[in-house]
């Protein structure tokens, strides 16, 4: 289990370098957008601490610059085509460098997509001397049985979200306590490998250095979610532009993720599709007259397209509103029910509080709540990103919950609270080698 910490523990090295400096930029890789803030901390609070507790804390850092572009070149929030995204991040990063008038080095990217699963590891020590010390904590991380999860994945998130020292269980931190047995069960997500080299690849192309890694669901988690929702159970949907992710917390910690292949790019295919429009005319419509919902008025509220193909009768035309709904609802329906499948088989039904919460910018559509509560069976709200310091009001709606919620990760890494580091006569040989192979072939 030692090695899968060898790639974050390298990049922490950066992110601490960054720290030093004092600035930092999150970017969050998405199919329809790319988001660049710039975080300066101000060192009110000594990062990597070892406190525990939610990932809320907001002392620290303050954003000074925010920038946005529409993403070329990411489909199902994976890198399609390295060059033109290169650029799109480019374009996002000057933009938010001129915006907070400083020169960025190091990003924390987030990004969707790239099939992750979730898999739950357990492992079991006998304390050394009685009192659980922190090189106990580290070697029962490391004695967890890590699965064979297939070659060309990597593992993106390790996590331990319970500890167990002797008899009782649910203990969040057992540093200091005595006992005999420590156990601890572990959350572990990975990703395909190539979807992380790629994106790897086009920051060091760009001239930055990758500080850190994290998965635009759980971003989204941390930061749409309320803390109570966060320690009782709940769900995160995050709906995207080629992707849905979907996450599960429970005490704080998330104990599982997944990402449906749709999300509001596909209703607005279909638009296009299904009124003959192009692309751009089809997102506007969806925007200003969407919805999921029809009622008696919508056969009457009538919309009008204009084109430029030259057929002045295909040009000016009029569709009405309760025809749109009907284009869009059944890829709405499907989007959920797929997000329904990926809840059923991570037991969401046995949590015991069952809140879902809609974030991203797919989530706006009207009337989405309501179907969504239908098909999900479930109290559902729609959710915004919290307010961090700094925060332009444009970038406060749901489709940055991933950008803010990374931006929450940047000042409180969770996946390090428990790296703690383990003297070299500890690793055996063989797994040090592999450890840094990943980070080795893709700097």
């Amino acid at each position: 289990m030692i090695e899968l910490y060898e790639s974050q523990r390298a990049m922490r090295n950066m992110r601490k370098a960054a720290m030093q400096r004092g600035v930092v930029a999150i970017l969050d890789v998405g199919s329809s957008k790319i988001a660049c803030l710039v975080l300066r901390f101000d060192g009110t609070e000594r990062i990597g601490d070892d406190g525990v507790g939610s990932l809320a804390g907001q002392s620290g850092f303050r954003v000074i610059g925010a920038a946005t572009t529409r993403s070329r070149g990411v489909r199902f929030g994976e890198i399609a085509a390295m060059g033109e995204t290169e650029r799109a991040i480019r374009t996002a990063v000057q933009a938010a460098q001129k915006m907070a008038g400083i020169r960025v080095d190091h990003v924390i990217v987030s990004f969707a997509g790239a099939e992750p699963r979730s898999y739950g590891l357990a492992g079991q020590v006998e304390v050394e001397n009685t009192m659980v010390s922190e090189q106990d904590v580290a070697r029962v991380l490391s004695a967890c049985d890590v699965p064979d999860f297939g070659s060309g994945r990597e593992v993106l998130h390790a996590q331990p979200v319970n500890f167990a020292l002797d008899h009782r269980s649910g203990l969040n931190d057992p540093r200091g306590q005595i006992g005999q047995s420590l156990a601890t069960d572990m959350h572990m997500l990975t990703v395909n490998a190539q979807a992380i080299q790629n994106i790897a690849h086009c920051v060091k192309r760009c001239d930055l250095e990758l500080a850190g890694l994290a998965s635009s669901a759980y971003a989204s988690g941390i930061s749409a979610l309320v803390e109570d929702e966060q320690e009782l159970g709940s769900a995160c949907i995050d709906m995207g532009g080629g992707t849905t992710g979907v996450s599960i917390f429970m005490k704080k910690h998330m104990i599982y993720a997944d990402a449906v292949q749709m999300g509001g790019n596909h209703v607005t295919s279909d638009i296009s599709m299904g009124l003959q429009i192009p692309m751009a005319m089809a997102e506007r419509i969806k925007t200003f007259y969407g919805g999921v919902v029809a009622t008696g008025m919508d056969d009457r509220e009538m919309i009008e397209i204009s084109g430029d193909t030259g057929d002045w009768h295909h040009d000016r035309r009029q569709v009405s509103r309760a025809e749109l709904i009907g284009i869009m609802r059944p890829r709405v329906e499907e989007i959920l029910e797929e997000v329904r499948t990926c809840l059923d088989a991570a037991g969401f039904d046995h949590m015991p509080s069952q809140q879902i919460v809609l974030t991203g910018a797919a989530s706006q559509i009207p009337g989405l709540d309501g179907l969504a509560s239908r098909i999900l069976g479930s109290q559902v709200r729609l959710g915004r990103p919290m307010r961090v310091h700094g925060l332009p009001q444009a970038a406060t709606g749901p489709g940055f919950a991933s950008a803010v919620g990374m931006c929450l990760f940047a000042a409180h890494p969770q996946d390090e609270w428990w790296d703690f580091e383990i003297p070299v006569d500890k690793y055996p040989a063989r797994s040090l080698k592999r450890a840094v192979k990943w980070f080795r072939d893709n700097w």
